[in-house]
């Protein structure tokens, strides 16, 4: 799990997580796309959807796990996932 300081609080990281990323892991992390139906955000629906794991701790508060949907622009899992079966590519 990333340190706080690199987490962005309205989900997913930061600018300087995405930094951080590029310099550990030699991978290069892009912004969460809020709208559209780019192939990236289609991926992004279509992993996060099938996830398993609460959207709220036990506390009432938003999980990791929401905060990420709602920055890439989705309420829930199952939208999420209506979403990425809309959107996926036919073979």
């Amino acid at each position: 799990m990333p340190k706080k300081k690199y987490q962005n609080p309205k989900g997913g990281l930061n600018e300087a997580g995405r930094k951080f990323f590029k310099r550990t892991e030699g991978s290069n992390l892009k912004r969460p796309l809020k709208s559209g139906t780019s192939p990236r955000r289609v991926s992004f629906a279509a992993r996060f959807g099938g996830m398993a794991g609460p959207l709220k701790d036990k506390k009432g508060r938003p999980t990791r796990l929401k905060l990420a949907l709602k920055a890439w622009g989705f309420g829930s899992k199952e939208a999420a996932k209506n979403f990425a079966k809309r959107h996926k590519k036919k073979k």
